[in-house]
């Protein structure tokens, strides 16, 4: 009908029955108005042989059907769309394939493409085409179905924290038909490819935001500055921007360490960034976080550290004062290389050095290891240390002693067998010239490296020759014999260097190559692995990998760290494309650990870019200029409302138990809701709620709610963004403060709802959070007020209000797993009986609200027992930070503004009793908040009184 369509069309056919609907309305007259009069019974028995009917006034009839009119035209889905319907319906044959690119540069505006796909969906369920929607990293082709069924599934869908070619093996299977791409403009491999597959089978439309994409790549410590790139995918004018480092200070508080603002200038892509933080502080940043004013984050834009800014730490065994000269001193020329890049540990002897945990261990030149010392420091480069060796005197003449042993056991401690005695060389008694150092071997860890031409050896500790010796050396001089060997042992290894850590033996280590030898040694233990997937050895040669790699946590398309229930094993070919700059599915960005190894994926790899997508000519993508659809359902449904108001108006009129004044002021309501109706929506209305009521609570609480909660017992609940949700929390809370007035001597004000992006949290004893799958994560300075607001006694009361639906795998409970990540919670258990929220008001061994599921609160210490003659454990010594439901308390506790229960809860008494246990809950809470573990504390009482002799 022009501009004008439906999307459920079928419906209209309840139009053909408002003629039979007039000839009933006109028989049946208003009732009449019935007096009591004593006369009457003397005509009681007497039968009237002729009955005629009082015809319904004509205006009377016609609201009626305007009434019936509105609402079948109403729930047939009217929708007003400037597109031509004509060319639609021209179409309206072919299906729809709708193209998603669902990598993490297209999470920034995610909301904005899912309204835009169900604008479409709305189009296609009006003309009645078939749909397919098509997300990029999925990996089997969509199938064509109703748009109906799309629309159910749209809310579900979410993008990914990985980048990736497209897969044309997938996508070629996609039916035939019209095709729309929503393009997130980042280049990538595959779409030249992709597009002419489309274009061969029908017309292909491209949308694509005019916005730029942000990214951060991976940080790198060059002594003590950490630097990393700002990108963005094309040129623009000048942007400001904030790189802020987050970690927990000395509290244990989750907040930015570090704010570093920056700039992009004008024309470039690229912002080289130089953070120069303390060792200390440098420590404790988790992740770096590119913050664009007025852009939601991504994955692109959070850079996760891992082990990358840690400053190794070296432990020298025997190290401390010498009575030698100081170059002759065996650690004089370590520290000198060690000092600037590493953190030394003194270590007396072998104890002191594994308990210090560093990364490192360096024993230079010491000959005789204990057996109980032995052993605790082959477990510990079993776990994954490092064991650097020097030989010198003492090591020499040790090994001298053992010669004449007849089957001497090998040292585990060592890397090979070395013989009795050392070798000199370029001495009179000499076995030839000081010996010079041969090119280091390209596929081990001193590959690259230059060797200065004086650099010479002129005495050693030699070898035993076997087998093995040729695969664990690591460097040679020009003769062949070992410098520098290494043996695995568990996933960490043992170097041996075969010279002297200071200059008698050999003039190394007054070089630049000791330095950089050493440095390479060292990082080996905090280098990302080079995972081999056939074997899972590091192709670098660093060391054993130990299987199974397990997902701790995983960087969601948003850029919030999720931790996993249960970490998630990874195939190590999966971990080893991700290592090297591609994660998928199975390795996707976040905290990798194997028991001794930590490595973190991030969505850009260091050196990645970012480049704009270069499209054929002939295209010209769109955004701005697509057709919008606008639903009519909200307006001619509340139209339909206000004539039913109209209509009973009428009614009591005509029949005479209207007066004047009460018509005065029921015109007036009709007025109102009328007017109200299209903006707040049928739902709201039907549910008898107050429109200003509802804008009162989803408006940002002022600074003045704030100060006044200050004052008083205030329970609040958090803003979503959604007014039906907010408006509902905010009658939760107030008819728990009407019981809790009425029950107890607590009389809370009436509730608010707060921003957590700019109000202060301190003032509420308790947050009330219905969580919603399509609420928006806060800011990374609303964690630090959330986390601010947990530490000092708060507690967040979240509801999910899906009854635990689909085993916690439901839209909202996803997004609470979202929303709860960077808060790092403690860990959870479902409330026990004995818990001091079953007793801190009432007697109570359920949760319920509107359902009754399990309730999951700050779970018992280890070891956590009962006391004799205690009937309850001795459990969290303060309130529990959170408690986590999909009970939909609030629905069970809102009331109307004349005190009745606004949603149902169960059927007749069973469900009136749930409500009741449902707000014995509520004031338990409350209870538990305010005065914390006293009521468990109480149980003590007489067990004090009688020790007291009372």
């Amino acid at each position: 009908m022009g501009a004008l369509g439906f999307t459920a069309p079928w419906l209209l056919l309840g139009l053909v029955a408002l003629p039979l609907l007039w000839w009933f309305l006109r028989a049946v007259p208003p009732a009449p108005v019935r007096q009591k009069f004593p006369a009457v019974v003397l005509l009681f028995g007497l039968k009237d042989q002729q009955i005629e009917a009082q015809k319904t006034p004509w205006w009377l009839i016609l609201i009626r059907l305007l009434a019936a009119a509105g609402l079948i035209i109403g729930f047939a889905g009217p929708v007003l769309s400037p597109e031509d319907t004509s060319e639609r319906a021209r179409q309206s044959d072919k299906p729809l394939i709708v193209l998603i690119d669902s990598y993490w540069p297209a999470a920034s505006d995610w909301s904005i493409r899912v309204e835009e796909v169900d604008n479409l969906l709305q189009q296609a369920q009006q003309g009645g085409r078939v749909v397919a929607i098509q997300q990029a990293h999925f990996k089997e082709a969509a199938q064509l179905a109703p748009a109906s069924i799309w629309r159910e599934r749209l809310a579900a869908m979410s993008p990914v924290a990985w980048d990736a070619p497209y897969d044309l093996g997938v996508l070629q299977h996609l039916p035939e038909g019209e095709s729309i791409w929503l393009s997130d403009g980042v280049k990538r491999d595959g779409r030249r490819e992709l597009y002419a597959l489309r274009e061969a089978v029908g017309e292909v439309a491209i949308w694509q935001p005019d916005r730029i994409v942000f990214g951060l790549t991976p940080p790198v410590l060059e002594g003590q500055d950490v630097e990393l790139r700002a990108l963005r995918h094309r040129a623009g004018p000048a942007q400001d921007m904030v790189v802020a480092g987050y970690g927990r200070d000395p509290a244990g508080q989750l907040r930015a360490l570090v704010e570093e603002p920056a700039e992009f200038a004008i024309g470039t892509t690229e912002k080289d960034i130089v953070l120069n933080l303390p060792p200390e502080l440098r420590h404790r940043v988790q992740w770096l976080e590119l913050a664009i004013g007025g852009q939601a984050r991504s994955a692109g834009q959070v850079a996760l550290v891992g082990e990358s800014l840690t400053r190794r730490r070296v432990a020298l065994v025997g190290a401390g004062e010498s009575e030698t000269l100081a170059l002759l001193s065996p650690d004089h020329f370590l520290r000198a290389a060690l000092a600037p890049s590493t953190e030394i540990v003194e270590a007396r002897g072998i104890g002191d050095a594994v308990r210090a945990s560093p990364h490192v261990v360096v024993m230079p030149d010491v000959p005789d290891i204990s057996e109980p010392d032995q052993r605790a420091l082959a477990k510990w480069v079993a776990e994954g240390g490092l064991l650097l060796r020097f030989a010198g005197p003492r090591l020499a003449a040790a090994q001298a002693d053992q010669a004449g042993i007849v089957d001497a056991v090998e040292d585990i401690l060592l890397p090979v067998r070395l013989r009795g005695r050392g070798r000199a060389v370029g001495g009179a008694m000499s076995w030839g010239a000081p010996q010079l150092l041969a090119p280091f071997p390209t596929d081990g860890p001193f590959s690259g490296l230059e060797i200065p031409e004086e650099v010479s050896v002129v005495r050693q500790v030699l070898a035993e020759p076997g087998p093995e010796l040729a695969e664990r050396t690591l460097a040679r001089l020009v003769d062949g014999t070992p410098l520098v060997t290494r043996k695995l042992l568990g996933s960490g290894q043992v170097v041996l260097v075969h010279v002297g850590a200071n200059a008698e033996w050999s003039n190394l280590v007054l070089s630049g190559l000791f330095v950089e030898m050493l440095l390479r040694l060292t990082e080996a233990t905090l280098a990302t692995p080079s995972i081999d997937p056939e074997n899972g050895l590091q192709t670098e040669d660093t060391g054993v990998v130990s299987a199974p790699w397990l997902r701790d946590a995983q960087l969601s398309a948003q850029g919030a760290l999720v931790r996993e229930t249960s970490p998630l094993s990874t195939p190590l070919n999966a971990l080893a494309d991700a290592v090297n700059g591609q994660p998928s599915a199975d390795a996707p960005p976040g905290i990798y650990s194997n028991g001794t190894r930590q490595l973190v994926i991030n969505s850009l790899h260091i050196g990645a870019t970012l480049s704009p997508t270069n499209w054929p000519r002939q295209v010209v993508p769109v955004w701005q200029d697509k057709p919008t659809v606008r639903d009519l359902s909200g307006w001619v449904l509340g139209a339909a409302l206000a004539l039913v108001l109209l209509d009973i108006a009428g009614t009591l009129w005509i029949s005479g138990r209207l007066r004047s004044g009460q018509a005065a002021r029921a015109g007036f309501v009709i007025v109102a809701l009328g007017l109200a109706a299209p903006e707040a929506g049928v739902a709201q209305v039907a549910d008898g709620q107050n429109e200003d009521a509802a804008d009162q609570s989803v408006s940002p609480s002022v600074p003045d709610q704030v100060m006044a909660a200050a004052a008083e017992v205030t329970l609040a609940h958090v803003l979503t963004g959604d007014p039906e949700l907010d408006a509902l929390a905010r009658a939760g809370l107030t008819g728990l403060s009407l019981s809790l007035s009425r029950r107890s001597s607590v009389e809370p004000a009436p509730p608010v709802g707060v921003a957590l992006e700019q109000d202060d949290l301190s003032v509420f004893p308790l947050l009330y959070w219905p969580v919603s799958a399509t609420q928006p994560l806060p800011s990374s300075q609303a964690y630090e007020r959330l986390a601010t607001y947990l530490a000092t006694g708060g507690l967040i009361l979240f509801d999910t209000r899906d009854a635990g639906a689909g085993g916690g795998n439901s839209a909202e409970s996803r997004k609470l797993q979202l929303l709860a990540a960077p808060l790092s919670l403690p860990p959870l258990d479902p409330i026990p009986s004995d818990h001091v929220l079953t007793r801190a008001f009432y007697l109570i061994d359920t949760f319920p609200g509107r359902y009754n599921g399990t309730a999951w609160a700050e779970a018992a210490p280890p070891g956590a027992a009962a006391a004799e003659g205690v009937p309850f454990r001795l459990l969290n010594d303060g309130v529990t930070p959170v408690i986590i439901g999909g009970n939909d308390w609030a629905g069970a506790w809102a009331v109307r503004e004349d005190g009745r229960p606004m949603l149902p809860v169960g059927r007749g008494n069973a469900g009136e009793r749930q409500r009741e246990l449902s707000l014995r809950f509520g004031v338990n809470l409350v209870m538990h908040v305010l005065t914390g573990n006293y009521k468990s504390d109480q149980v003590h009482v007489p067990a004090l009184l009688q020790r007291l002799g009372q």
